[in-house]
């Protein structure tokens, strides 16, 4: 039997393999058209380590991860990639998406006030900040944004998506999702989408998505994923949105490590799913190190500057991610 690091070893000769071949295409294609079998197993090899094989069985995890260390050749792997869940303060990433849109529209001007009440709801998870930037934007708004065929971030066909149906204040939630009856939704792939055409400059506009990745860099509560990197890889650049409310848990990230850069996105149902999370990421950072042994810092600075919003020709397709 092969040991793990043996797997990744020949899972990296493959996937290098994979990408050579595939790199003249594979950035025209929606994100969840970049399934790759190698990274599907050492992820799958990763659960069933974590004894967690059985949370993804009954439907109480869900995980999403993409390699994009070579961003035009993106390589994704999922477990109940399309369950929607209850992801408590996560969707306010859509918030900060609409409230930009919104701003590009010239219906909001982006005032040194709403830059700081928009971090404050993203790196601090602020309640009273997220409630304020809903009543600017408008709800019905962030959930046409989330809609639209431009991000189409929630959509009927892939069982939703992040949404956004309530205030974060007390009161009752008038505008659920659908499909699902959620207040606060998402689902991984979804989110994984999110990220990924952030880092493309997909988001609104190029500039416009390098302010909000700023706005999800320096996470201010260490925990769940934050955490787990602190521990294993204190380096890492982390650009990060989580949620928590009761047995409901939730994280995604933007990782950026010697060189490699990845998506992580995390959905639990399960008191237990804070602590999954912590030890998920070190597994999920580990997977990335091993097929890319070789990466040193700055070798991909050039390609890193281009998805953050200097993209060159190939970065203006219009496909959705």
């Amino acid at each position: 039997m092969k040991t793990k690091l043996a797997l990744a070893l020949s899972c990296a000769a493959l996937l290098a393999t994979s990408q050579m071949a595939t790199a003249g295409d594979s950035f025209n294609k929606p994100l969840r058209q970049q399934s790759n079998p190698q990274i599907q197993q050492l992820l799958e090899q990763s659960i069933a380590d974590l004894h967690l094989t059985r949370a993804t069985r009954n439907k109480q995890l869900s995980v999403a991860l993409v390699d994009i260390t070579d961003p035009n050749t993106p390589a994704m792997a999922q477990i109940n990639g399309d369950e929607m869940m209850y992801a408590a303060s996560l969707p306010k990433i859509a918030i900060l998406l609409a409230a930009f849109e919104s701003i590009r529209e010239g219906k909001l001007k982006l005032t040194d006030d709403m830059r700081q009440t928009m971090t404050s709801m993203i790196r601090r998870s602020s309640n009273r900040a997220a409630t304020k930037m809903i009543r600017t934007v408008g709800i019905n708004y962030i959930n046409q944004v989330l809609k639209s065929d431009k991000y189409r971030l929630y959509d009927p066909k892939h069982n939703g998506g992040l949404w956004v149906g309530k205030e974060y204040a007390s009161g009752v939630a008038k505008h659920r999702d659908p499909l699902h009856n959620l207040s606060h939704g998402a689902t991984a792939l979804q989110t994984a989408r999110f990220y990924y055409m952030l880092e493309s400059g997909k988001l609104v506009s190029p500039e416009y998505s390098r302010q909000m990745k700023t706005m999800l860099g320096n996470p201010g509560i260490n925990h769940k994923f934050v955490k787990g990197l602190s521990k294993s890889s204190p380096d890492a650049l982390i650009f990060r949105k989580s949620g928590s409310w009761r047995d409901y848990h939730a994280d995604s990230a933007l990782i950026e490590h010697n060189g490699r850069r990845y998506i992580a996105v995390a959905l639990a149902n399960n008191p237990k799913g804070g602590e999954w999370m912590t030890r998920l990421i070190q597994a999920m950072n580990e997977i990335i190190v091993d097929l890319h042994p070789g990466v040193v810092a700055g070798s991909v600075h050039a390609d890193a500057s281009q998805a953050a919003g200097v993209a060159g020709p190939r970065s203006s397709s219009k496909h959705l991610m």
